[in-house]
């Protein structure tokens, strides 16, 4: 008998339950809920399904006895939910040309594409006035700037298990308005740079900055165009980064809960004042950090 998918929201919660529990006998290795599709409505899913260049493919999977191995560009895909429903998170590239793209999926030792079709997204211009020093590098800038982002790289490629179970739902991690959006295509002194990777939140120097969600620090560092930066990984590939900090109150390793204040905001790096500049990264691609809170 087929099992049926438990996203429908008339399915009421005995059913779900029932049919789990035939789920867990037939297979006898049930795999722990996370980030489950909600039966109610698709407004609570974080991240926000948005198929746009920078936004994030929320791609159903179907039922299977294992987690299914997703992979997106050669890079392994965030896979939530259990055994009665996959779901892939897929993270799309800002440099995405509209059209259809795929995934491959192998499933219970079988493999298949998954296509899913981008939309064209229109982001607007930024134009920012900063030290000419920070647009036209000397020779020694930009041999600091080739190490660090050859660093940044392996950083970026961190792929660990997800969490057993939680939410993927981000809380703000400081206070403030938001002074730049993702995906701006900017301006600095009149020379056009690649577009802005993440959400700029203004807010005084010193200003605490708290962990969005549960995750371990694995990277610290003063970059040349990000100043005082600190990355956590928060399982499956996906990844946050917090720049232009002040003060770093963390070290590698540490695990820090939702809420955890780790540093501080500040003006390092390449900026117009004092801001915290905070990006998500799945599969070694920067997407909308509004998608998730």
């Amino acid at each position: 008998m087929p099992t049926e998918k438990l996203t429908s929201p008339s399915l009421q919660p005995e059913r779900r339950r029932l049919l789990q529990w035939m789920a867990q006998t037939a297979l006898c290795a049930a795999a722990p809920a996370w980030a489950a599709r909600s039966a109610s409505s698709d407004s609570a899913l974080w991240p926000q399904d948005s198929r746009v260049p920078g936004g994030v493919a929320r791609l159903s999977l179907g039922p299977a006895s294992a987690r299914p191995l997703v992979t997106a560009a050669e890079a392994e895909v965030l896979v939530v939910g259990d055994m009665i429903e996959w779901t892939a998170l897929v993270g799309i590239p800002l440099a995405t040309t509209p059209g259809e793209q795929s995934v491959g999926v192998k499933t219970d030792g079988r493999s298949r594409s998954m296509s899913f079709t981008v939309r064209d997204k229109q982001y607007v211009e930024q134009r920012l006035k900063v030290s000419p020093k920070t647009v036209d590098l000397s020779a020694e800038d930009n041999a600091r700037y080739e190490r660090e982002a050859a660093h940044l790289k392996t950083v970026m490629a961190t792929f660990t298990q997800p969490p057993p179970s939680g939410s993927l739902h981000m809380r703000v991690p400081v206070p403030g308005r938001r002074s730049s959006s993702f995906g701006l295509r900017r301006v600095f002194n009149g020379q056009s740079r690649n577009p802005h990777s993440g959400m700029d939140i203004a807010a005084p120097t010193g200003t605490p900055v708290r962990a969005p969600l549960a995750g371990k620090v694995i990277d610290v560092g003063d970059y040349f165009f990000n100043g005082g930066t600190v990355w956590l990984d928060h399982g499956g590939g996906l990844l946050t980064m917090y720049c232009h900090l002040s003060q770093v109150d963390c070290k590698l390793g540490d695990q820090l809960q939702t809420g955890d204040a780790f540093c501080k905001v500040g003006a390092t790096g390449r900026v117009t004042g004092p801001h915290l500049h905070w990006s998500v990264m799945l599969n070694r691609a920067m997407v909308d950090p509004a998608l998730f809170i």
